[in-house]
């Protein structure tokens, strides 16, 4: 081997090697996310004690159509009413749409674009200029089509971590529209819960109308006996038109809730006015899943939006770093380019193009740094709501669990004293009539017989509103069943991969 090549090759290394130093040089010199991270974590259901709270007991998770447990057609029609014809479903729809839409553009930011091109163009070129003579000087009509290509090589997995962001943030979507009808179903079903409640208690209003119309005829009588006076009289009347007034204010509740419930529908107030008597059932027991609360998280749409933003904002976090690498983009062209038309189709006017650009972030003034930070924040943000969704589903449950338990307990006494002030009403009444008691024995034992039939009308209206409440709590039927393939752990793979900071030394090979 001669001196020369040696020599070459000696030449031909160093320039390598410093042109490897240089790029490890420049990349030591670029911006870094060094200390730059989030130690936020979703906490699992299990870390919250429950296990007085909510006592597992065999039971069944609500399914899609929970609210047939009642027994009335009517409910179930209007449900089907509303979902279909509610403006807010309809919003949410729309959401989802626009979701869909972003996803198909973060999609497409991954994929080669391909686009062609022609233009026509009359120009007079400069005789002093880049055109030389006879163009130069002269006017003509430049011809150019062209068949272009571009492709970023993404080698970081910016655009991918993109796509991933915006297909969570579609699942987000999909869930926060599960969120709207599950509201919007139990609240239709509070709502024809509250009419049935109404009507119960006017049907004790119209009874006690009736109990005062025959007080206010006895006393009459016994004023003609000579053993009451015109102040019983007056008093009777007085109750009367009492329980008359309350009877209209019932009415008038029965006519605004009608009007709620054609607005749940999505109707006008006169479609209310079609909605007759509700005649629910007292409906299922109640008993609480086993696998509470672990499934809690896939059954409650709010707890699964909260969980798939967490995950956007994870590939978010990804994509801000990966802003920090260089990008390298390649681009093709390949087309024809001439003066006049006669030369436009010949092999002489083609034109070729081959092409990479690379962009390194060398000095931004911070904003790259700002921007992860941000998007921390967001992620740590997220964390945070989602937390408060899981507390706030299982103190849900809980609560609803206890009102039912506690209701059950009322009911049974309430039952107990309405059957006593009954019989005591109706003996007051006797004895009055024999001319054995007073008229304020008979007007107090009529009041407290009215309080407790009030009282069960309630307790039993309470206990229904607390099932539809209880059924929403636990989602309504829904489960995420994206998140149950995709995510069997969602929890843990959206913390570690937002939790991992930049290695100080070498931004280049941070982890990603």
């Amino acid at each position: 081997m001669s001196t020369q090549l040696i020599s070459r090759k000696i030449v031909s290394r160093a320039a390598k090697t410093g042109l490897t130093v240089i790029f490890a040089a420049v990349l030591s010199a670029c911006v870094n996310y060094a200390g730059i991270s989030s130690d936020k974590q979703m906490a699992q259901p299990q870390a919250y004690a429950t296990q007085q709270s909510i006592v597992q007991d065999h039971g069944h998770w609500p399914a899609a159509d929970w609210a047939d447990q009642f027994g009335d057609a009517q409910l179930k029609a209007l449900i089907a009413e509303a979902l279909k014809g509610n403006p807010t479903v309809e919003q949410a729809r729309a959401r989802v749409a626009a979701a869909a839409a972003y996803s198909e553009t973060a999609k497409a930011s991954t994929l080669p674009k391909v686009g062609a091109s022609y233009s026509l163009t009359r120009q007079q070129y400069s005789g002093t200029a880049l055109v030389p003579p006879p163009y130069g000087g002269s006017w003509q009509t430049e011809n150019q089509g062209l068949l272009s290509a571009s492709y970023d090589l993404d080698l970081w997995g910016k655009n991918r971590e993109a796509l991933k962001s915006s297909l969570s943030q579609l699942q987000a979507s999909e869930a926060d529209g599960e969120v709207v009808k599950l509201s919007l179903t139990s609240a239709t079903a509070r709502a024809y819960n509250q009419l049935a409640r109404l009507y119960a208690l006017r049907d004790i209003a119209q009874q006690e109308i009736t109990q005062r119309e025959q007080i206010d005829r006895i006393t009459a009588g016994r004023i003609a006996a000579g053993l009451d006076t015109e102040v019983e009289r007056k008093t009777a009347q007085a109750n009367l038109a009492t329980s008359r007034a309350t009877l209209a204010s019932i009415d008038g509740s029965i006519l605004t809730t009608r009007y709620q419930l054609a607005a749940l529908l999505g109707a006008g107030p006169d479609r209310g006015l079609a909605i007759t008597r509700p005649t629910l059932s007292v409906g299922d027991e109640v008993h609480v899943p086993d696998n509470l609360p672990a499934d809690l998280v896939s059954r409650r749409p709010d707890l699964v939006a909260a969980r798939w933003r967490v995950d956007a904002l994870t590939h978010d976090v990804k994509e801000a770093k990966a802003e920090f690498y260089p990008d390298i983009n390649l681009s093709a062209a390949l087309g024809l380019d001439a003066f006049g038309f006669g030369r436009f189709l010949t092999a002489a006017s083609r034109t070729e193009s081959v092409g990479s650009a690379i962009h390194l972030p060398i000095f931004d003034g911070g904003q790259l740094r700002a921007q992860l930070k941000g998007r921390y924040a967001d992620f740590d943000y997220a964390v945070a709501t989602y937390n408060q969704t899981l507390i706030t589903a299982l103190s849900e449950v809980a609560t609803q669990l206890s009102q039912i338990r506690s209701t059950d307990e009322q009911l049974a006494d309430a039952q107990a004293a309405q059957e006593a002030a009954r019989g005591a009403d109706q003996l007051a009444l006797t004895q009055y009539k024999g001319g054995l008691a007073n008229q304020l024995t008979v007007l107090n034992a009529d009041t407290t017989a009215l309080a407790a039939d009030q009282q069960v009308a309630n307790l039993k209206m309470d206990r229904r509103d607390q099932q539809i409440a209880l059924a929403a709590a636990l989602g309504g039927g829904y489960t995420d069943n994206a998140g149950s393939a995709a995510h069997s752990d969602a929890a843990a793979p959206a913390t570690a991969s937002a939790t991992v900071s930049a290695n100080p030394a070498n931004p280049a090979i941070a982890a990603r």
